[in-house]
């Protein structure tokens, strides 16, 4: 069986792969509940991969290693943040800005690759958070769930957990934890708890796993979706919903049950 090739000799895909429609049938084919019939040999798109040539994908080597260098030197900023006392988002823009100025790149070709509407869409939801917390709606809920509570640890971790992965699928998980904060800060003050208290890990594992429910529960999810768009393999919100909350439904009772094992089942 032959490889496809296109005009120049490069191997390519079979029409029916690049098929928006090939696409959307498969994916609808895979059912609610699974990829499982997707998991089939095809021998001739194994062939086309096989015969790809990953260094051909590497279209400017130069660039390569002075993107490397800066992403090293961006994740070193990162680390250092306790010494440099510089914010994150300073360090990524700085680093933007570096490799921008180092390399050989277009200005306006790197801005064109930016994900605008992602930025937009994030802008908007940190905007409606911060306008959430100066009106003291975050302080009445604090004090709510602080109520009911109370100092039960076992009700409230796991409340919390599964509070947190429901509305992290609803709100990007970023802006979520960034408003959940202060109010599990003051439930577990209340409980005379500290750093590691079980509440912070069943806001973590909640809000984490959570944001795999729907297309808007994480930043990276966002992301991908605009990308997909632009290379013309679009993904609906639906599309991505049916298969996230399979993967969440199971992740969050697996975390439920590990949290009750290690923080009060056989905790010493």
């Amino acid at each position: 069986m032959g490889v496809l090739r296109d005009p120049h000799g490069a191997p390519t895909y079979s029409p029916q792969v690049r098929d928006p429609a090939f696409h959307n049938r498969a994916v609808a084919e895979t059912g609610p509940c699974g990829f499982r019939t997707s998991f089939v040999h095809d021998e001739q798109r194994a062939v086309e991969i096989m015969a790809l040539g990953e260094r051909e994908a590497i279209k400017d080597p130069r660039l390569l290693v002075q993107g490397l260098i800066v992403l090293a030197l961006v994740v070193a900023g990162f680390v250092l943040h306790p010494v440099l006392r510089y914010e994150p988002s300073i360090v990524a823009l700085l680093g933007a800005g570096l490799l921008v100025a180092v390399s050989s790149a277009e200005t306006g070709e790197v801005l064109s690759e930016v994900e605008w509407p992602t930025l937009a869409f994030f802008a908007g939801l940190f905007i409606m958070i911060g306008g959430l917390i100066d009106t003291g709606v975050i302080d009445e809920v604090s004090k709510a769930l602080a109520d009911a509570v109370g100092t039960n640890e076992l009700g409230g971790s796991l409340t919390l957990l599964g509070a947190s992965a429901v509305l992290s699928g609803v709100i990007d998980n970023i802006p979520y934890v960034a408003t959940t904060a202060p109010i599990t800060s003051d439930l577990v003050h209340n409980m005379g708890g500290g750093s590691d208290h079980v509440m912070w890990w069943a806001l973590a594992l909640g809000a984490d796993l959570g944001g795999n429910a729907t297309a808007i529960g994480a930043s990276a999810n966002v992301v991908v979706l605009g990308i997909a768009e632009r290379n013309r393999q679009p993904i609906t919100f639906w599309q991505f919903t049916k298969y996230g909350l399979v993967v969440t439904a199971a992740t969050v009772t697996i975390s439920l049950i590990y949290v009750w094992l290690r923080y009060f089942a056989l905790a010493a």
